[in-house]
C-alpha cells in the first residue's frame, strides 16, 4: 500500500550549496537522505513530496553546513499481509514467478501459482497449468495475495505472494 507520510525533522545544508535556493537544496539532501530508505514505520520511502523549509538555520561549531527546521511529505510503498496487489511477471523460472510490485518486486513459489498441478516449459520460460489451456509468462499481470513479509539482510525486503485463492491468478484482457 502507498501511503503519504508527514515528517518534521532538520536538514542540513551544506556551505557548497548556499547560494542556491534554500527550498531546492533541502528537497535534494533529502531525497538523497531518505530515498529508498527502508524505515520501521512508514516502509520503503520512495519519493519526497512537498519540502517546507525554515529560513532561519542553525550553525554547529565545527561545521561550516546550517541547519534548517523542515517539514515534508514523503511518498512510502508499505505492504501488509493479506493485501492484494498486482504485479507485471518479470521472470519465470522452475521454482516460480518474480513480480514487479512498483518500487519492490516479490516472488510467487510455484506451489502457490494455482491450486492446479503447475509445470514449467523452459522451452517458453512460463508455467503451464494442469490441461495446457492456461499459462503464466513474463510480461503477464497477475494478481496476488501477499502472505509472507520479511528482512533479507543485505537485500531489503522481501515479500512472498500466492495466487491460490479465488479472484487471484493471472489477469486477462477487461477485468
Amino acid at each position: 500500500m502507498y501511503k503519504l507520510v508527514k515528517v518534521k525533522g532538520v536538514v542540513r545544508i551544506p556551505p557548497e550549496k548556499f547560494g542556491k535556493p534554500l527550498e531546492e537544496v533541502a528537497w535534494e539532501e533529502l531525497r538523497r537522505e531518505y530515498e529508498g530508505v527502508l524505515t520501521t514505520n512508514a516502509g520503503l520511502v520512495v519519493a519526497i513530496l512537498d519540502v517546507k523549509v525554515s529560513e532561519y538555520g542553525k550553525i554547529i561549531h565545527g561545521d561550516g553546513a546550517t541547519y534548517h527546521d523542515v517539514e515534508f511529505t514523503a511518498l512510502t510503498f508499505d505492504p501488509f499481509l493479506k493485501e492484494v496487489v498486482e504485479g507485471e511477471v518479470l521472470n519465470v523460472t522452475e521454482s516460480g514467478l518474480f513480480l514487479d510490485l512498483g518500487p519492490l518486486d516479490g516472488f510467487i513459489y510455484i506451489g502457490q501459482v494455482s491450486e492446479e498441478h503447475v509445470e514449467y516449459d523452459s522451452s517458453r520460460q512460463a508455467l503451464i497449468l494442469k490441461g495446457g489451456k492456461k499459462t503464466v509468462e513474463r510480461g503477464d499481470v497477475v494478481r496476488a495475495r501477499i502472505y509472507n513479509i520479511g528482512l533479507q539482510p543485505g537485500k531489503g525486503l522481501r515479500i512472498q505472494l500466492t495466487m491460490r485463492q479465488v479472484g487471484l491468478g493471472k489477469v486477462e484482457e477487461g477485468e
